[in-house]
């Protein structure tokens, strides 16, 4: 119990910039299993989203509650998927090959393609988000946010780790069944507390932007680079929150 304690501890310091207490000693087997807890991690995170858009929406507008709540997301992670998002859109847009691709992702500048697809990225948050019920985001955010890490933990599950250094290769080399197990779990109870809170149908459409956004953002890379990075990895995040809540707004 104390391993697995530390493993989400672990996970919070990774995805987020919440302190965490230091009583636990990192190991390369507790960061391998601390990708079971990404997915309550990440609802978690939507909760918070959730509780600041709520506080927004009792002062101001929709959009500008909308705004703020991304805002609070972005706060709280220290942007680190959309950071992701960013790097591997300015590898695999401006890399010719798999290895200047991955050298690309290396660098911290941001470029053209980057830029271009974080305006994109937030942009069709706002829009969409905007456009559903306000009582309906109280749900989505912590959905969202829970389901697209559960999203990346698949990726890590069924690709390869293509750099032989990096902040994700602990979790490459050892995440395990029960790991895997404990992440889907937590997914599947994401859609349960859905379920018993709001209708099903729109969940399913949600589940099908999501999947695509997941299935579009992994063609995208690993064609050229034939696996995944950890960069990556925040990317598959990202295309797979913003194809839940198209999702949702299909449903509309």
């Amino acid at each position: 119990m104390r391993n697995q304690i530390a493993s989400f501890l672990l996970a919070v310091q990774f995805l987020t910039r919440l302190p965490v207490p230091g009583w636990f000693t990192y190991t390369e087997a507790r960061m391998a299993t601390s990708a079971a807890y990404y997915p309550l991690v990440g609802a978690l995170v939507g909760a918070f989203c959730s509780a600041v858009f709520w506080g927004a929406l009792l002062i101001f507008p929709l959009l500008v509650s909308v705004i703020i709540a991304v805002a609070a997301g972005l706060l709280v992670t220290g942007a680190f998927h959309e950071d992701g998002l960013a790097d591997t859109f300015d590898g695999i847009g401006g890399g010719h090959t798999r290895e200047s691709a991955l050298e690309i992702m290396r660098d911290s500048r941001l470029g053209t393609y980057g830029t271009l697809a974080l305006v994109a990225a937030l942009a069709l948050k706002a829009a969409t988000l905007t456009a559903l019920p306000a009582h309906m985001l109280l749900f989505a955010f912590p959905a969202a946010h829970g389901l697209s890490r559960l999203s990346s933990v698949l990726t890590i599950a069924t690709s390869r780790y293509v750099r032989a250094e990096g902040t994700g290769k602990p979790v490459a080399k050892g995440l395990s069944l029960p790991s895997l197990l404990i992440a889907i779990i937590t997914g599947a109870a994401i859609c349960l507390a859905w379920i018993n809170l709001l209708p099903v149908a729109p969940l399913l459409y949600g589940l099908i932007g999501l999947a695509i956004g997941h299935v579009a953002m992994r063609a995208f890379f690993e064609f050229k680079l034939k696996g995944y990075t950890g960069d990556t990895l925040g990317a598959v995040q990202q295309a797979s929150e913003i194809g839940f809540y198209l999702g949702l707004l299909a449903w509309l």
